[in-house]
């Protein structure tokens, strides 16, 4: 099995770092992505890749990141996070 790359900041989020969120079974509705202290850019097109595969992508400073990802289990939404400690 491949091994995703190691995610230190939002510049090394990529397709290839994403895919594990494609793959989860049950499928995931969205994907809180907690960028560090700030809310960062992410390139469109990954944003765009996971919406074609049916992962809206909420991004986020990551203390905000975590309240969202916790309100969102406390609805029983399909929800997962990638956080990048602040």
């Amino acid at each position: 099995p491949s091994v995703s790359p190691q995610v230190g900041s939002y510049k090394d989020v990529s397709h290839e770092s994403l895919s594990l969120f494609r793959l989860l079974e049950p499928h995931i509705e969205i994907l809180v992505l907690g960028t560090g202290d700030r809310v960062e850019r992410l390139h469109p097109a990954m944003l765009k890749q996971m919406r074609d595969c049916g992962i809206a992508v909420e991004v986020q400073d990551t203390p905000n990141a975590c309240a969202t990802f916790n309100f969102l289990t406390s609805e029983k939404r399909m929800v997962a996070a990638g956080l990048i400690p602040p």
